[in-house]
Protein backbone atom coordinates (compact mmCIF):
# COMPACT_ATOMS: atom_id res chain seq x y z
CA UNK A 1 0.00 0.00 0.00
CA UNK A 2 1.44 3.22 -1.03
CA UNK A 3 1.26 6.28 1.15
CA UNK A 4 0.35 8.58 -1.36
CA UNK A 5 -3.48 9.07 -2.38
CA UNK A 6 -4.85 6.87 0.41
CA UNK A 7 -8.69 6.38 0.90
CA UNK A 8 -8.77 7.28 4.80
CA UNK A 9 -11.54 6.55 7.02
CA UNK A 10 -11.51 9.14 9.85
CA UNK A 11 -13.15 8.41 13.26
CA UNK A 12 -13.23 7.90 16.97
CA UNK A 13 -14.88 7.07 20.44
CA UNK A 14 -15.57 10.50 21.71
CA UNK A 15 -18.16 11.58 19.15
CA UNK A 16 -18.64 13.37 15.37
CA UNK A 17 -18.43 16.65 17.39
CA UNK A 18 -14.86 15.91 19.14
CA UNK A 19 -12.33 18.58 18.35
CA UNK A 20 -9.61 15.62 17.91
CA UNK A 21 -11.38 14.03 15.23
CA UNK A 22 -11.43 17.12 13.23
CA UNK A 23 -7.40 17.95 14.08
CA UNK A 24 -6.81 14.54 13.11
CA UNK A 25 -9.31 14.47 9.82
CA UNK A 26 -7.49 17.99 8.75
CA UNK A 27 -3.94 16.54 9.38
CA UNK A 28 -4.94 13.44 6.50
CA UNK A 29 -6.67 15.97 4.17
CA UNK A 30 -3.41 18.19 4.17
CA UNK A 31 -1.12 14.79 3.46
CA UNK A 32 -3.42 15.04 0.36
CA UNK A 33 -5.71 11.82 0.87
CA UNK A 34 -9.42 11.16 -0.28
CA UNK A 35 -11.06 11.32 3.10
CA UNK A 36 -14.31 10.27 5.03
CA UNK A 37 -15.01 10.98 8.21
CA UNK A 38 -17.35 8.75 10.14
CA UNK A 39 -17.85 8.57 13.77
CA UNK A 40 -20.16 7.73 16.29
CA UNK A 41 -23.13 10.16 16.79
CA UNK A 42 -23.02 10.10 20.59
CA UNK A 43 -19.72 9.40 23.08
CA UNK A 44 -18.96 5.96 22.82
CA UNK A 45 -15.40 6.08 24.60
CA UNK A 46 -14.58 2.80 26.37
CA UNK A 47 -16.78 1.03 23.63
CA UNK A 48 -13.29 -1.28 22.93
CA UNK A 49 -14.35 -3.37 20.25
CA UNK A 50 -17.95 -3.58 20.68
CA UNK A 51 -20.30 -3.85 17.39
CA UNK A 52 -23.31 -2.95 19.49
CA UNK A 53 -27.09 -4.90 18.60
CA UNK A 54 -26.21 -4.20 14.94
CA UNK A 55 -28.61 -1.54 14.54
CA UNK A 56 -31.82 -4.24 15.56
CA UNK A 57 -35.24 -3.98 13.04
CA UNK A 58 -34.92 -0.48 12.20
CA UNK A 59 -31.26 -0.43 10.78
CA UNK A 60 -28.23 2.12 12.05
CA UNK A 61 -29.17 5.73 11.86
CA UNK A 62 -26.72 7.57 9.67
CA UNK A 63 -26.84 11.48 9.77
CA UNK A 64 -24.38 13.83 7.14
CA UNK A 65 -22.98 16.03 9.45
CA UNK A 66 -20.76 19.31 7.98
CA UNK A 67 -17.69 19.97 10.02
CA UNK A 68 -16.73 23.68 10.36
CA UNK A 69 -13.37 23.49 9.72
CA UNK A 70 -13.29 20.80 7.00
CA UNK A 71 -16.60 22.13 4.50
CA UNK A 72 -15.86 20.15 1.48
CA UNK A 73 -14.66 16.63 3.76
CA UNK A 74 -18.12 14.20 3.28
CA UNK A 75 -18.54 13.39 7.44
CA UNK A 76 -21.01 11.54 8.80
CA UNK A 77 -22.83 10.88 12.63
CA UNK A 78 -23.82 6.86 13.02
CA UNK A 79 -25.79 5.84 15.82
CA UNK A 80 -22.85 2.58 16.58
CA UNK A 81 -19.87 2.59 18.31
CA UNK A 82 -16.36 2.93 16.19
CA UNK A 83 -15.44 -0.76 15.69
CA UNK A 84 -19.05 -1.23 13.80
CA UNK A 85 -18.46 2.01 11.88
CA UNK A 86 -15.40 0.90 10.74
CA UNK A 87 -17.17 -2.43 9.86
CA UNK A 88 -19.14 -0.76 7.91
CA UNK A 89 -17.29 1.48 6.19
CA UNK A 90 -15.43 -1.27 5.20
CA UNK A 91 -18.27 -2.52 3.34
CA UNK A 92 -18.89 0.99 1.44
CA UNK A 93 -21.23 2.38 4.01
CA UNK A 94 -19.79 5.86 3.60
CA UNK A 95 -18.33 5.69 -0.44
CA UNK A 96 -15.27 3.94 -1.79
CA UNK A 97 -14.09 1.31 0.73
CA UNK A 98 -11.14 3.00 2.68
CA UNK A 99 -7.65 1.68 2.64
CA UNK A 100 -6.34 2.32 6.18
CA UNK A 101 -8.70 3.57 9.38
CA UNK A 102 -7.26 6.67 11.47
CA UNK A 103 -8.82 6.60 14.79
CA UNK A 104 -8.80 9.59 17.59
CA UNK A 105 -7.38 12.05 18.10
CA UNK A 106 -8.38 11.06 22.11
CA UNK A 107 -8.16 13.25 24.82
CA UNK A 108 -6.26 11.24 26.92
CA UNK A 109 -3.69 8.62 26.40
CA UNK A 110 -4.37 4.87 25.50
CA UNK A 111 -1.42 2.78 27.57
CA UNK A 112 -0.99 0.15 29.05
CA UNK A 113 -2.84 -3.34 28.89
CA UNK A 114 -6.02 -0.70 29.41
CA UNK A 115 -6.19 -0.06 25.84
CA UNK A 116 -8.30 -3.37 25.74
CA UNK A 117 -11.05 -1.40 26.64
CA UNK A 118 -10.28 1.63 24.41
CA UNK A 119 -13.06 2.42 21.79
CA UNK A 120 -10.30 4.37 20.09
CA UNK A 121 -7.80 1.52 19.92
CA UNK A 122 -10.56 -0.59 19.21
CA UNK A 123 -11.43 0.79 15.92
CA UNK A 124 -7.75 0.05 14.81
CA UNK A 125 -8.02 -3.77 15.69
CA UNK A 126 -11.48 -3.68 13.76
CA UNK A 127 -9.86 -2.90 10.70
CA UNK A 128 -7.26 -5.00 11.32
CA UNK A 129 -9.67 -7.93 11.30
CA UNK A 130 -11.52 -6.63 8.37
CA UNK A 131 -8.16 -6.82 6.00
CA UNK A 132 -6.84 -3.21 6.81
CA UNK A 133 -4.22 -1.19 8.98
CA UNK A 134 -4.95 0.90 11.19
CA UNK A 135 -3.99 3.31 13.71
CA UNK A 136 -5.18 5.14 16.60
CA UNK A 137 -4.14 8.10 18.10
CA UNK A 138 -4.47 9.89 21.79
CA UNK A 139 -2.52 12.41 23.45
CA UNK A 140 -2.50 13.11 27.28
CA UNK A 141 -4.73 15.13 29.32
CA UNK A 142 -4.34 18.47 29.87
CA UNK A 143 -5.35 22.08 29.91
CA UNK A 144 -5.51 23.07 26.75
CA UNK A 145 -5.04 19.51 25.09
CA UNK A 146 -2.79 20.53 22.25
CA UNK A 147 -4.76 18.18 19.56
CA UNK A 148 -2.04 20.28 16.67
CA UNK A 149 0.93 18.32 18.36
CA UNK A 150 -0.88 15.22 17.90
CA UNK A 151 -2.54 15.53 14.29
CA UNK A 152 1.26 16.39 13.32
CA UNK A 153 2.42 13.53 14.74
CA UNK A 154 -0.45 11.46 13.11
CA UNK A 155 0.73 12.38 9.97
CA UNK A 156 4.45 11.41 10.61
CA UNK A 157 3.07 7.74 11.50
CA UNK A 158 0.72 6.97 8.72
CA UNK A 159 3.32 6.81 6.00
CA UNK A 160 4.86 4.01 8.26
CA UNK A 161 1.59 2.17 8.98
CA UNK A 162 1.00 2.67 5.10
CA UNK A 163 4.08 1.07 4.47
CA UNK A 164 4.13 -1.57 6.18
CA UNK A 165 1.53 -5.01 5.99
CA UNK A 166 -1.86 -5.19 5.44
CA UNK A 167 -3.83 -5.11 8.92
CA UNK A 168 -0.79 -3.27 10.78
CA UNK A 169 -2.25 -1.99 13.75
CA UNK A 170 -0.02 1.15 15.21
CA UNK A 171 -0.97 2.41 19.07
CA UNK A 172 0.80 6.21 19.04
CA UNK A 173 0.20 7.61 22.56
CA UNK A 174 1.21 11.86 22.30
CA UNK A 175 2.39 13.62 25.54
CA UNK A 176 0.49 16.77 26.09
CA UNK A 177 3.71 19.51 24.57
CA UNK A 178 3.75 22.02 21.55
CA UNK A 179 6.04 19.79 18.90
CA UNK A 180 9.07 21.37 19.48
CA UNK A 181 9.09 20.26 23.16
CA UNK A 182 8.35 16.56 22.74
CA UNK A 183 11.38 14.95 23.43
CA UNK A 184 11.43 11.96 20.90
CA UNK A 185 9.64 8.92 19.63
CA UNK A 186 10.64 5.97 21.22
CA UNK A 187 9.50 2.01 20.69
CA UNK A 188 7.33 1.20 23.58
CA UNK A 189 6.00 -1.92 25.48
CA UNK A 190 2.50 -1.92 27.14
CA UNK A 191 3.01 -1.03 30.94
CA UNK A 192 0.86 -3.04 33.02
CA UNK A 193 -1.67 -0.24 33.43
CA UNK A 194 -2.05 3.42 32.34
CA UNK A 195 -1.94 6.47 33.96
CA UNK A 196 -4.67 6.19 35.99
CA UNK A 197 -6.49 2.78 37.81
CA UNK A 198 -9.56 1.78 38.24
CA UNK A 199 -11.17 1.88 41.80
CA UNK A 200 -14.17 1.65 43.79
CA UNK A 201 -15.78 4.08 45.53
CA UNK A 202 -18.40 4.35 48.04
CA UNK A 203 -21.84 2.67 47.25
CA UNK A 204 -24.28 4.90 47.49
CA UNK A 205 -28.17 3.40 47.45
CA UNK A 206 -27.34 0.89 45.83
CA UNK A 207 -24.97 1.94 42.89
CA UNK A 208 -21.25 1.25 42.66
CA UNK A 209 -18.88 4.39 42.16
CA UNK A 210 -16.40 3.33 39.92
CA UNK A 211 -13.44 5.78 40.27
CA UNK A 212 -10.13 6.66 38.01
CA UNK A 213 -7.05 7.36 40.01
CA UNK A 214 -4.14 8.25 39.20
CA UNK A 215 -1.17 6.22 40.36
CA UNK A 216 2.34 6.86 41.82
CA UNK A 217 3.76 3.04 41.25
CA UNK A 218 7.04 3.57 39.49
CA UNK A 219 6.99 1.81 35.86
CA UNK A 220 9.63 0.06 33.32
CA UNK A 221 10.58 3.60 31.74
CA UNK A 222 10.29 1.61 28.10
CA UNK A 223 6.70 1.24 28.27
CA UNK A 224 4.52 3.47 27.14
CA UNK A 225 2.98 4.98 30.01
CA UNK A 226 6.09 5.79 31.55
CA UNK A 227 7.44 7.18 27.80
CA UNK A 228 4.19 9.67 27.09
CA UNK A 229 5.05 11.16 30.64
CA UNK A 230 8.43 11.26 30.24
CA UNK A 231 7.61 13.47 27.24
CA UNK A 232 8.46 10.83 24.68
CA UNK A 233 5.87 10.00 21.62
CA UNK A 234 5.12 6.12 22.76
CA UNK A 235 4.83 4.03 19.15
CA UNK A 236 3.25 0.55 19.69
CA UNK A 237 2.43 -2.16 17.02
CA UNK A 238 -0.58 -4.14 18.15
CA UNK A 239 -1.69 -7.55 17.34
CA UNK A 240 -4.98 -8.58 17.36
CA UNK A 241 -7.16 -11.63 17.87
CA UNK A 242 -5.35 -14.57 17.52
CA UNK A 243 -4.87 -17.93 18.73
CA UNK A 244 -1.96 -19.22 20.73
CA UNK A 245 -0.75 -22.02 19.05
CA UNK A 246 1.69 -23.04 21.73
CA UNK A 247 -1.17 -23.82 24.00
CA UNK A 248 -4.04 -25.05 21.71
CA UNK A 249 -3.30 -28.99 21.73
CA UNK A 250 -3.03 -28.94 25.57
CA UNK A 251 -5.96 -26.95 26.17
CA UNK A 252 -8.40 -28.81 23.76
CA UNK A 253 -6.98 -32.57 25.54
CA UNK A 254 -7.95 -30.73 29.19
CA UNK A 255 -11.22 -30.11 27.77
CA UNK A 256 -11.32 -34.13 25.91
CA UNK A 257 -10.44 -35.40 28.81
CA UNK A 258 -12.54 -33.33 31.34
CA UNK A 259 -15.60 -34.43 29.24
CA UNK A 260 -14.62 -38.09 29.51
CA UNK A 261 -14.43 -38.01 25.64
CA UNK A 262 -12.55 -40.63 23.60
CA UNK A 263 -8.98 -38.50 21.92
CA UNK A 264 -10.84 -38.08 17.99
CA UNK A 265 -8.97 -39.90 15.69
CA UNK A 266 -6.07 -38.44 13.41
Amino acid sequence: MSAAGLRVLVTNDDGIAAPGLSALAAAMVDLGHDVVVAAPATDHSGASSAIGPMGGPDGVAVTSVELDALPDVAAYGVDAPPALIVIVGRLGAFGDAPDVVVSGINPGPNTGRSTLHSGTVGAALTAANMGLSGMAVSIEAGDPIRFQTAAKVAAGALGWVAGAPAKTVLNVNVPNLPLAEVRGVRPARLAPFGTVRTTLGETIDGRLQVELRETEEQLDPETDTALVVAGYVAVTPLVGIRAAVDDEADAAAAVEQALGLSPAAG
